[in-house]
């Protein structure tokens, strides 16, 4: 889905004004829309939500990924692993970067604590919006270096 319309405004009710009910519905919409994608479900074996620093999830009161991605786990019964993958440094919002900068600013920005539960996992790694996939990309590339074998992902919505 496009980030755009109806889906910018119910993404920014849900990360920003406290709605996090929204939630389980984006998590439903995305089930709907992935559930016969049987390549992308086929052999995953954790959901993990792409993490915002401490500081930040205190200021929001919940980590819209790790709403979608808890509602995402139980529709599809996978396990959650949840506060493994950690976000080490509170860098500036992506969402104020050009492409390019996006890149350097979450370059070792992600941690794995307790890396040992995700070896060998396929793991389906879940956030809100990709832009341009840095965020995906880093969060993935520190997910297989602690052991992951493989990582998909999953968002409500493309910009």
């Amino acid at each position: 889905m496009k980030y755009e319309g109806k889906a910018k405004d119910v993404i920014l009710l849900f990360k920003y004004r406290g709605n996090e009910i929204l939630g389980k519905r984006l998590a439903g919409l995305i089930g709907s829309a992935l559930g016969g994608e049987d390549g992308l479900w086929d052999g995953v074996d954790a959901v993990v939500p792409v993490p915002l620093h401490s500081k930040k999830l205190r200021k929001r009161g919940y980590n819209q990924a790790a709403v979608m991605a808890r509602h995402l786990a139980g529709l599809k019964r996978i396990p959650l692993v949840d506060n493994r993958l950690l976000k080490a440094r509170n860098n500036p919002a992506q969402t104020s970067l050009h492409a390019a900068e996006r890149e350097t600013n979450v370059r070792g920005a992600y941690l794995i604590k307790k890396p040992g539960p995700l070896n060998g996992l396929v793991v389906l790694l879940v956030d809100d919006v990709f832009t341009t996939g840095a965020t995906i990309r880093e969060c993935s590339r520190t997910l297989l270096r602690a052991g992951a074998r493989e990582v998909r992902a999953v968002t409500f919505a493309q910009a």
